[in-house]
Parts: C-alpha cells; structure tokens; sequence
C-alpha cells in the first residue's frame, strides 16, 4: 500500500525492518529449543541472541547475488554475530518456510491486534450514532424511492451491527492465522523435533500446526483476508449512505467540512463527500486481495511458490487498507453532520405517497376486497404523483367517484409516521448493549 493510505503503526508491522527482527526471533527460539535438549552446544545461544537484525539494505544487497531472500538473511545476520562462527547453528535442522510462516503468523496476529481495535471504536461510533437518532424520522428508501417512515438511528443500527458481525469474525480469523510451523523440508520433521515446534509456538502466543507440509495451507489466511474484505465493505455500506444523503438534492447527511477546507478547484460553493469517496475506493482495492490469496490455497504437491509472490503484496495491502478504513469510517461516523428537519421534509415531499402502504391496509380492513383496495389506492397514488396534490386528496376523490365511504380519523392514525416506528423499541434495546 502506498504510504498515503498506510498508518504509521500498521506500516511497521509490515515493514521490511520488522519482518527480519521477528525473523531473528523466531530463530533465536529454535536455538534454545535445540540447546535445552541438548541437541546444539548452549553457548552458541547468547552470541546470536545479542546480534543486531540485519538492515533490508544489508539483506537485498546478498539477495541481488542469492536470489534467495531467508539465506541472504541468515549470510547478513551472521555478519552481525560476534563471534560469527557462533551463528552455525542458526536455522539448524529448518527449512525456510519454516521461518517465513511461523514470521508470516505474528505480523498477522499484530496487524489483526491492531484491526480489532479500530473496528471497535467503530462499531461504538455507529452504535452512539444510532441512538442517538433513534427517534430521529426520515424516509425510507428502496430502490432509490421513497417507501415507507422510518427513523435514521435504525439504518445506523443495521450498519452497527452489520460492522460488529465482521469484527467477529476477524477475531474468529485469528486463531486460523495464530498457527506457528516448525517441521521441516516437507513437514515430516525428519530433521527437527516436534518438542521444537511446541516450544518456539508457546513462546510466541501461536499454536503448532495440527499439520503442515512444507507450508501451512493457506486457508486460514483467505479467510483471514476475506474478514478483512468484510470490514472494508461494511464500511464502504456507511459511505454509501452518506454520499447520498449528502447530494443536493437530498442534502440530509453531509461530511465534516473544516475551516480552510476547499472542495473544488473551480466552483468554491462545492462541498464534496470525499472520504465518502475514498472510503468506496478503498474497499475495492480491499477486496480485490481475497481471490489471489484465495488460489493460493491449492499448491503443487507440498508446496510451490506460487502463492508467496501473491502474499507480499495482498497481505499488507489488505491490512494497511483495512487500517486505513476503519480509521477513515471512524471520522466520518464521529463527525457527521444530521439535518434532522430536512429528513422531515423529504418524508413530507411526496404528499403523503409513503403511506399507501397502510391506506391499503385500512381500506381492507374497511371491508374492500384486497384488489378493489390496491385499485383504489394505486389510482389515487398516480394521480398524486402527476399532480403533486396530497395524497389523502386524491384518495377521498377516488372513492366518492368509486361511492366508497373513507374512515378519516383512522386513516389520519395510519399516516402519522411515529406509528411506523413505534415497534423498534426491542432494535434499540440490542443496539445499547452491542459492544
């Protein structure tokens, strides 16, 4: 991910500097595992537990001449070991995937760590925002169209939980990633003892791997990815709804727009919804990770390369764009601007159309046939719709032509929009206890 879109924390954990110092963990590990079992000398422990990770300029300039980037590691690592001759039994009895997966684990149980963090002061966001409306009415939309009252907090609501559901299911994708894998060329452990593993694993939080070939399969990090697809989803859904409820023409949600702030290099009137914008833009840049790393899955026999291309560059893309995300959404949900009135007028635009619904219901109830009461309401509702005259108008002229006599007080109760909304009491309930 380009350094735009990379927050400072999450491009640590996938700089190159940082991969090698847990490159270095990992092995210091396996050595002490040997050297408790007596299996390599205990003095040359110490000498490469001390030894400064290598730089990346240090790595690539050995790699330019190996093509091999864990044995350019170990040639410069062992550069910075005094004695340097105690660096022997570095890698002793590994096979490279060995280090580049059980590594591979902790940068996703750390980008995952700080991904579940956000997206908790996310889902506390639109979870404060959503009840905050609670009783806040607008117009519910289908299609685009307007179609029956509701209250704004209820969309926030489905938002909220929509955001916490990912966020679970994140926290389930980290125990598929949390695995550690010590067991060789093809994961026999032919040359490695499985005590090995068990050690390196406990000491670093991850679990041993029940198998592996010379790799871990790569399903746990599809799904990992695809919960992060998830969570940068959801988030561009809040987009969405702001970039509408922003456009002129509805004008009911509108961004955070600072001092200094300038929307347009050619008409200054222009207020955009940009993190809107950049949120939906993201996301796509999210989700397109999931299918790459999603066929690296299956792989030739025990193991080829042809995933570990895909992976350098899906995995930090899809953690750094998650990050930023979250964050973006946060700011956008924290700083969001409700036009509560104008909410009301767009309810009240159309005359009255919204309630055709429950006109259709009472004329029913009155005694018409379900066809006879559709008939009658459509008509009066096309005709509010050419002529733009309210729509209970048109209604009482329709059924004197039709000699049906209306209930007025008791169509004036099913056009009063709180009676819409009276039954989320329970939505609300739940919306005040998700954490």
């Amino acid at each position: 991910m380009i350094g735009r879109y990379t927050l400072p924390e999450m491009g640590r954990v996938w700089s190159e500097a940082h991969k090698y110092e847990l490159w270095c963990a990992v092995e210091v590990l396996v050595m002490e595992a040997h050297a408790e079992a007596g299996r390599i000398p205990a003095d040359s422990v110490a000498p490469v537990r001390t030894a400064a990770a290598p730089t990346p300029e240090a790595v690539a300039e050995i790699e330019a001449v190996t093509q091999h980037d864990v044995i350019a590691f170990l040639t410069a690592w062992a550069d910075n070991t005094t004695p340097r001759d105690a660096a022997a039994y570095v890698h002793f009895g590994m096979t490279s995937s060995d280090l580049l997966d059980t590594a591979l684990a902790l940068q996703l149980v750390e980008s995952t760590d700080l991904l579940l963090a956000k997206a908790d002061r996310l889902v506390a966001a639109l979870r404060d925002l959503g009840l905050e409306h609670r009783s806040t009415l607008k117009v519910g939309r289908t299609h685009g169209i307007h179609a029956e009252p509701d209250v704004f907090g209820h969309r926030v609501a489905d938002l909220a939980f929509g955001m916490a559901r990912c966020r679970d299911r994140l926290r389930a994708a980290r125990a598929d990633v949390a695995v550690a894998k010590i067991s060789g060329a093809v994961g026999t452990y032919s040359n490695i003892a499985p005590d090995v593993e068990v050690h390196v694993a406990g000491r670093l939080g991850l679990t041993p791997a029940p198998v592996a070939t010379q790799v871990v399969l790569r399903d746990g990090v599809a799904s990992w990815v695809a919960a992060l697809a998830g969570l940068a989803t959801v988030c561009e859904a809040v987009a969405l709804e702001v970039r509408h409820g922003q456009r002129t023409e509805v004008r009911e949600l509108s961004e955070p727009f600072g001092s200094g702030q300038k929307g347009s290099s050619a008409m200054p009137h222009k207020k955009n919804p940009i993190m809107s914008e950049r949120i939906a833009g993201l996301a796509r840049i999210v989700r397109a990770q999931y299918v790459p790393v999603l066929e690296g899955v299956p792989l030739w026999h025990e193991r080829d390369i042809s995933h570990s291309s895909t992976e350098r560059i899906a995995l930090p893309d899809a953690a750094a764009g998650t990050d930023y995300l979250l964050n973006l959404t946060t700011r956008l949900v924290s700083g969001l601007v409700v036009d509560a009135d104008r909410m009301l007028t767009n309810l009240n635009a159309t005359g009255g159309l919204v309630y055709t619904s429950a006109v259709l219901l009472e004329l029913v109830e009155s005694g018409l046939s379900r066809e006879d009461a559709y008939a009658l309401t459509q008509a009066a509702a096309m005709e509010t719709w050419k002529s733009g005259e309210p729509f209970l108008v048109t209604l009482r002229r329709h059924a004197d032509a039709a000699g049906q006599k209306l209930d007025e007080p008791r169509l004036a109760e099913a056009c009063r929009p709180e009676r819409y909304v009276e039954r989320l009491g329970p939505v609300f309930d739940r919306l005040a206890a998700l954490r």
